[in-house]
């Protein structure tokens, strides 16, 4: 795929899996750097790619189900994860994104022992390995019940005190992360009213939480990210 003069823009794959999810942060930072979003929502029948040919990188995002669900949507995106990893294509999984990703590496995604959930700003800490890619931010957006196991062969890049595995690499180009770079304002206030049960879970912080710890920590995530896509990504006319 080229990018000169008159070609199409390179494309990076958007799984998501509700009828209203959106990309968020994450696909206002690669629109742009010059990509084009081709979203698909394979829960709704939206087909995945046989070859990563057409695309530059692949980024599936979370959702409120489990990626234990037996679902036949659930193994079909497992399963096709095979793809970018085989042709050594970008490949970022996030929350429920990032735990398929794990799965497809033979790890296990369970719940915490006692019952506990990331719902609100969390702290992490940088592996030595995470500090030597970029400046980590101190706390971020969690909304998860359940972790990953840090699959045979991959590199922990973030720990956390709950969940303990947050981020990591696997070979030079695929990315697990547990937290949510890409949660805009509406988005968190979209989750914290629709979803305002999962406030009253084990561990979950209350909503007014949700909203000063955004004021305080999403600059710094902010910043994480734009590095965070420069190294995995970069930009259209790179591709």
């Amino acid at each position: 795929m080229t990018n000169g003069a008159g070609a199409e823009p390179a494309r990076i794959l958007i799984v998501l899996h509700q009828e209203t999810s959106i990309p968020g942060r994450v696909g206002t930072m690669l629109e742009k750097r010059g990509f084009h979003l081709d979203i698909r929502r394979p829960r709704f029948g939206d087909p995945l790619p046989y070859t990563m040919a057409e695309h530059a990188g692949a980024v599936v995002f979370g959702g409120p189900m489990s990626a234990n669900d037996p679902d036949a949507f659930i193994k079909r995106e497992i399963d096709w994860m095979a793809v970018p990893l085989k042709e050594d294509k970008p490949l970022l999984g996030i929350c429920l994104g990032g735990q398929m990703l794990a799965k497809q590496l033979g790890a296990r995604v369970k719940a915490h022992p006692k019952d506990q959930v990331e719902i609100g700003y969390y702290p992490i800490k940088a592996t030595d390995a995470g500090e030597a890619m970029m400046r980590w931010p101190s706390r971020v957006y969690q909304w998860h019940r359940e972790g990953f196991e840090l699959p045979k062969g991959a590199e922990l890049l973030a720990e956390g005190q709950v969940f303990a595995n947050q981020a990591y690499r696997y070979g030079a180009n695929a990315y697990g992360l547990q937290f949510h770079p890409e949660v805009t304002m509406r988005m968190m206030m979209r989750w914290t009213t629709k979803a305002s049960d999962r406030l009253k879970l084990p561990g979950a912080r209350n909503r007014r939480n949700h909203y000063a710890g955004r004021l305080f920590h999403d600059p710094a995530v902010e910043r994480w990210l734009i590095a965070f896509l420069d190294h995995w990504i970069g930009r259209a006319d790179q591709a």
